[in-house]
């Protein structure tokens, strides 16, 4: 596997990931759109402010939002998106 075949993988893993936890939002009633490049989650606040962004980072294994202050495992997209909901709702 070339070293662009692996980095294309990993990727489209990123993005699976973030959609998953983007449709796990949903269930809690929390409004969440997808970068136009897949790169990234904005979580939208049920009140004004900022939204809040996610991404997939360390190797993969973990979403991470609040400057990578905030992380939890992409195998548990449930878990996260229950954390999210409660974060946002602040």
């Amino acid at each position: 596997m070339t070293a662009a075949t692996a980095a294309a993988m990993a990727q489209f893993d990123e993005q699976r990931n973030l959609v998953r936890l983007r449709d796990h939002l949903a269930e809690f009633g929390v409004h969440a759109e997808m970068r136009d490049n897949y790169s990234a989650l904005m979580v939208r606040r049920p009140e004004p402010g900022l939204p809040v962004w996610v991404f997939v980072g360390y190797g993969g294994a973990f979403y991470s939002w609040q400057n990578a202050n905030k992380r939890h495992s992409v195998d548990d997209p449930r878990g996260a998106a229950k954390i999210l909901a409660e974060y946002v709702a602040r």
